[in-house]
């Protein structure tokens, strides 16, 4: 039997770096609602000054770029996300600062917008928040999103199935309370507020599916840090891949909830 433990903050630093081509090509892409909202109402414009904290391998990078930010900053700890990255946009306008973002010296206000795509559960929240609002110029906005893996609305036959096998270590997204950390809008607002340093606070969220047949299911687990910490990874992926191909007759529906908080920073 697992002993449930909580992975350390840092273990996220190189959580995700052992294959970036496959956890490139089995994350799921975030709506385009969230850059429409970006873009219609938080600053996201033709060179816009944009801090991205945790690019990875840059699901979300492209599209930042694709919608005029410029200079865009990619703060990534692991050089081999970040070489990924990098390869796979060689743009000008984006620089990458190699180094955890608690480390990283960015200039003071000089920001129209930062960002982070289900990657800020990893650092300490209110001194990230407090670091965030003075890089942000007056009136400049923060942007946290996530592509949570549930919703408690729906009924989701495939986690119940395989729920006792990821058990633990349980990482930060996994949040307090039972609640995802990216969808406790009450904690995830008041921390916001706490900083004294937004004047608009927001949420906004979105419910979808994600169809996967069993390959892709596997592949999927591969690049959640609660299988990637395992001792018995490989085993676990085999059996949530028998489970996807011989219970759920390869077609594995997971219910998906994208969730997005903004906030304006006051001036």
């Amino acid at each position: 039997m697992v002993t449930a433990t909580k992975l350390a903050r840092q273990f996220g630093r190189q959580a995700f770096g052992e294959n970036p081509a496959s956890y490139h090509s089995s994350r799921p892409e975030y709506p385009e609602w969230v850059y429409a909202t970006l873009a219609s109402g938080c600053g996201l414009r033709r060179n816009a000054a944009v801090f991205e904290i945790g690019a990875g391998t840059g699901t979300a990078t492209r599209r930042l770029l694709d919608l005029g930010a410029d200079p865009l900053t990619a703060v990534e700890p692991d050089q081999r996300l970040a070489d990924f990255l990098r390869t796979n946009n060689p743009d000008k306008a984006l620089t990458i600062v190699l180094a955890p973002f608690e480390d990283v010296s960015l200039e003071e206000e000089a920001f129209d917008l930062g960002v982070s795509f289900t990657a800020f559960h990893w650092l300490d929240e209110d001194s990230a928040l407090v670091k965030i609002a003075s890089l942000l110029r007056p009136s400049g906005w923060w942007a946290g999103v996530w592509n949570v893996f549930g919703d408690d609305r729906r009924p989701d036959p495939f986690h119940e199935a395989t729920k006792e096998l990821l058990e633990a270590p349980a990482s930060p997204s996994a949040g307090e309370r039972g609640i995802p950390f990216g969808l406790d809008s009450v904690a995830r607002l008041a921390a916001l507020r706490r900083t004294g340093a937004f004047d608009v606070v927001e949420n906004r969220t979105s419910r979808w599916s994600l169809v996967l047949d069993a390959d892709q299911t596997v592949a999927l687990y591969a690049t959640y840090s609660n299988v990637s910490a395992r001792l018995d990874r490989e085993a676990v992926l085999a059996k949530i891949g028998r489970i996807a191909r011989d219970v759920f007759m390869n077609r594995v529906v997971r219910n998906m909830t994208t969730s997005l908080y903004i906030a304006r920073r006051a001036g």
